[in-house]
């Protein structure tokens, strides 16, 4: 049981520092923010897009690579990022409910961090999830439940209980296939 135990403290861990970066990020908004970075080797190797919202699109060879948007990032910022690396088969199904799908042309939460994986195995990651945590929550919620095995269906039905009141900003999202 020290696999679960460990698991268990794990998620705690992330729920609660996501909890408390979210706090601190959603001071600050959500959409159509701009961020500089100042570390001047923060996009070296990696392809840079600028997005008319202030968005930050970077590709990278794979999700073993984070974009360099990341490098300086707090760590739950980065442990969001990867949670949605592993859990892109989920979060393609999950809506997001900052309202990125207006202000971002976003479809769900997956796109708040990766905008495409593609067939080469290259990503193209969004930094738009680096300064929500509308974003992070969900992410993170959704990763934490599929670990604990959930299926994508009661993942998502359990998200969207939780932001109801947010419904208005979700994001056109496509319903899971079903299993």
């Amino acid at each position: 049981m020290k696999t679960n135990r460990t698991l268990l403290v794990l998620r705690r861990t992330i729920i609660y520092g996501t909890c408390a970066a979210a706090l601190a990020i959603s001071l600050s908004g959500c959409a159509g923010e701009t961020k500089n970075s100042t570390n001047a080797n923060a996009h070296a190797g990696h392809e840079d897009a600028h997005l008319p919202n202030g968005d930050l699109r970077q590709t990278t060879a794979g999700v073993e690579t984070l974009p360099g948007f990341l490098t300086d990032a707090h760590g739950v910022i980065v442990q969001a990022y990867q949670a949605a690396a592993a859990s892109q088969d989920v979060l393609a199904y999950i809506p997001c409910y900052c309202g990125c799908g207006d202000s971002a042309g976003h479809r769900s939460n997956l796109e708040c961090f990766i905008n495409e994986t593609k067939p080469d195995g290259s990503v193209t990651w969004d930094d738009h999830g680096t300064r929500c945590g509308t974003c992070m929550e969900i992410a993170v919620q959704a990763a934490v439940m599929k670990q604990e095995g959930k299926s994508v269906a009661d993942i998502r039905s359990a998200i969207e209980t939780k932001y109801s009141s947010q419904a208005q900003y979700a994001t056109d999202t496509p319903i899971p296939p079903a299993s």
